[in-house]
């Protein structure tokens, strides 16, 4: 009767220390490498300048960041948030050329990317004129996440170079000169944005940002429909800049704004009776030097207590 029991008693010992064992055993080692970054490419912005754009790779567990080589040395490290950045100080009238690897937390690191090249610009005699703006600037989506802009050419007294497109006041895309569009993907289902072109010569002038073109994506499928303020405008004049827009239709009237610069928190603008019908405007001072760049968003109150989606940001300077 007593062995029965014993060995019933080991048995159990065994199988409670193989679990334990299990347990604690260590998540198996990281050894698999991102892919490589696709869609690279190189665009010459100046003598001295090359503006190298990618795709995000892909990890079995995340991509941290990204490395740039030309001629197969390491010229810069980046998160794994920028997929572009400007190679500088090169030589003028120079063909150089472009790999991009990704790596994880492990510290793998992908296969080179295709090999991408650029040629810099001659060297040019002073030049202090920038480009005419970019006009007729237009925004077409392309299912949720992707979209293309359009524009007419701007015109400079060398010649135009690239183009540069901003969101929020974030350069996120640059095309060649001789470009008229853009195509734009990585976008939010559900999102309002707002872009403008600059363009830019061989010294680096830029011209004045075009403007604005707003589109807001679809959402996606069983998402609610985007809340957002629209046709936001901001005018500065000496010592205040002033607002206006269409509050979005709720089904209740609109009595509470939230007012962001910058992407942080400004004020909440209120109506103590019931807000004026049609557009609204708002008007707060401001005490920065001139020249001073803000990027305005509002959000409107929801009847449930909630606060609605962002507007489609606008970049005001102070005068």
């Amino acid at each position: 009767m007593q062995r029965p029991l014993a060995a019933s008693l080991l048995t159990a010992l065994v199988l409670a220390l193989a679990a334990c064992s299990s347990a604690s055993a260590p998540a198996p080692k990281d050894t698999r490498a991102p892919t490589a970054p696709t869609g690279v490419t190189a665009t010459a912005g100046s003598a001295g300048t090359v503006h190298v754009m990618w795709s995000a790779a892909t990890d079995d567990r995340a991509v941290t960041g990204y490395a740039v080589y030309r001629e197969g040395r390491k010229v810069k490290d980046l998160p794994a948030t920028t997929l572009m950045t400007d190679v500088v100080g090169l030589t003028p009238e120079t063909r150089h050329r472009f790999t991009v690897r990704a790596r994880d937390a492990a510290g793998n690191v992908s296969p080179p990317s295709a090999t991408v090249t650029a040629t810099t610009l001659p060297a040019t005699a002073e030049d202090h004129t920038p480009p005419t703006t970019p006009t007729a600037l237009r925004v077409t989506a392309d299912g949720s996440r992707a979209a293309t802009l359009r524009w007419s050419p701007a015109r400079d007294d060398t010649r135009v170079t690239a183009y540069d497109v901003y969101q929020a006041d974030t350069r996120i895309h640059t095309v060649p000169g001789t470009a008229t569009t853009a195509h734009l993907t990585g976008l939010r289902p559900g999102t309002a944005y707002a872009f403008t072109v600059r363009a830019r010569d061989a010294a680096e002038n830029s011209s004045q940002d075009s403007t604005p073109a707003d589109l807001t994506t679809a959402p996606s499928p069983g998402a609610p429909p985007n809340t957002a303020p629209e046709d936001l405008t901001a005018t500065a004049t000496k010592g205040e800049i002033t607002l206006t827009w269409t509050p979005p239709r709720t089904g209740a009237p609109v009595t509470h704004h939230e007012l962001h610069l910058n992407g942080r928190f400004a004020t909440t603008i209120v109506w103590g009776t019931t807000p004026p019908p049609g557009r609204a405007t708002y008007t707060f001072p401001v005490q920065d030097p001139p020249g001073t760049r803000y990027t305005v968003t509002l959000r409107a109150r929801l009847p449930d207590g909630t606060w609605g989606d962002f507007s489609a940001p606008r970049t005001v300077v102070v005068r």
